[in-house]
């Protein structure tokens, strides 16, 4: 009888043990050094620091739903109620979004860069890849609605994390922007943590994948069926265009063709040659912008669209 509860109790302890390990790979995802960041962006040339400098802007915290407060920057060089919201990915911070900026404030847009929870500078826990990061966007549209009225017209930018949030954000809470760029977002997050269990692991067990999931609930609230932008897209109206690099083999470009299969209504692909994950504007820059620029002429600044 003694030998039963030691077996039990080890395998107990074996069970807790991998939650544990498991939920913190996927609550606390180590996070790059946000001086790491700037270095690297300024190095490769996608941040000028004195460019940056000149533009009006303005430092904000805006409160979230959930009792913690997100850094965001509101940048205003254009007088027009025109705004593009970015929203970065896991492990980065709102600099990453800058290059992004760029795009747009060339096109005549206004810009707001804004830190994931427990990303840059703002407070949060917790990492919930859109869970709870889409209620977080919904306080940034509000703020930025709350300043320039109901008639302000603005796009969204995401990148993996990111583009998930956003399409989380559009598909089940509101459909609020007035057009969407998604740029290399996973479709299903329990698909996504077993592609990564095969690609690290060789192996994904469904019981390992359930064992993460209850811990994931258990320590941070949330389940990982929770996180499907395959179901949100589903109900989002307003034009998307869909980006993924061919190469990227941390999230799959089928992800991708699969959330652009499933959005109804005016969308557009643009799968880029080169690339790793999240490199489809680093590595094809000329095709990156081309792509937004025929999507916002199509369904943005087209009478049938703006």
């Amino acid at each position: 009888m003694k030998k039963w509860w030691i077996r039990m109790g080890m395998i107990a302890s074996f069970i807790i043990g991998t939650g544990v390990y498991l939920s913190n790979l996927i609550l606390y995802k180590k996070k790059k050094d946000d001086q790491f960041i700037y270095e690297r962006e300024v190095k490769a040339k996608r941040l000028d620091p004195d460019l940056f400098s000149t533009i009006p802007k303005e430092e904000v915290w805006i409160s979230s739903p959930f009792n913690y407060r997100l850094k965001a920057i509101f940048l205003r060089p254009f007088p027009e109620k025109k705004f593009m919201i970015f929203c970065h990915g896991v492990t980065e911070n709102k600099v990453n979004s800058i290059k992004y900026m760029n795009i747009f404030l060339e096109r005549g847009y206004n810009a707001i860069l804004y830190d994931h929870r427990r990303h840059g500078e703002s407070e949060g826990k917790t990492t919930s890849y859109g869970y709870y990061e889409k209620h977080d966007l919904k306080a940034i549209v509000d703020e930025l609605i709350k300043r320039e009225g109901e008639e302000v017209f603005f796009g969204i930018h995401g990148e993996s994390m990111g583009a998930a949030t956003m399409l989380l954000y559009a598909g089940l809470l509101e459909d609020r922007a007035d057009f969407y760029i998604a740029d290399c977002p996973f479709s299903d997050f329990r698909e996504q943590v077993t592609h990564q269990m095969k690609r690290i692991l060789k192996i994904a067990p469904k019981t390992i994948l359930h064992l993460a999931d209850w811990s994931v609930f258990l320590r941070g609230k949330y389940r990982l069926k929770a996180i499907s932008p395959i179901e949100a897209v589903q109900h989002i109206q307003k034009p998307i265009l869909f980006i993924h690099s061919q190469d990227d083999d941390f999230i799959l470009p089928e992800m991708t063709k699969a959330l652009y299969e499933a959005k109804p209504g005016a969308k557009k692909l643009f799968l880029a040659e080169k690339g790793a994950h999240a490199q489809s504007y680093n590595e094809n820059k000329e095709q990156y912008m081309a792509a937004i620029d025929d999507f916002l002429t199509e369904f943005v600044e087209s009478p049938h669209g703006h």
